[in-house]
């Protein structure tokens, strides 16, 4: 199974990109081009902040793969994880659709901050606080079977940024 071609339709004021992609770690790098390519569409967003978007395509998408996989029963680890850009006037919703089984965000074991040294002892467990970092908003949904992440950014981070 491959990623799955690109959808991309157009509702008024807003266009939606849908990438299908397989829970397996190498289609990764094809998530994050997709993004790239659609920030690229804003000119309000500029590099630096393309970069957080892509970024946070890759940890949501790499977070759906590995819940997904280590749930494997039976058919469930073919089941495509959907990836989905909402670009909007100076805004992109982005949502990572997985059936991973689902998780309870508010049980996540807390870290030290991002620019304490002790955070270097954690390996695991980084992705949903960068995406937190990263975006503007950012909510976890029940879905069938699962988790969506849907992530929002403006063209310039309203979060504090590590310098």
């Amino acid at each position: 199974m491959s990623a799955e071609p690109i959808a991309s339709v157009s509702d008024g004021d807003e266009e939606v990109i849908e990438l299908v992609i397989p829970p397996r770690p190498d289609v990764v790098s094809v998530a994050r081009l997709v993004v790239g390519a659609a920030v690229a569409m804003d000119p309000a967003f500029d590099e630096e902040r393309s970069a957080d978007l892509r970024l946070a395509a890759s940890e949501a998408c790499t977070n759906a793969i590995e819940a997904q996989l280590a749930r494997r029963t039976g058919h469930d680890d073919s089941r495509s994880i959907i990836l989905r850009c909402s670009l909007g006037r100076e805004r992109i919703v982005m949502t990572v659709q997985d059936h991973g089984g689902g998780f309870d965000p508010d049980a996540l074991v807390a870290h030290p901050e991002v620019t304490d040294p002790a955070r270097l002892d954690h390996e695991d467990g980084l992705g949903i606080p960068l995406i937190r970092l990263l975006s503007d908003e950012l909510e976890f949904r029940d879905s069938p079977g699962g988790t969506t992440v849907v992530m929002t950014f403006g063209p310039r981070p309203t979060t504090g940024r590590i310098r």
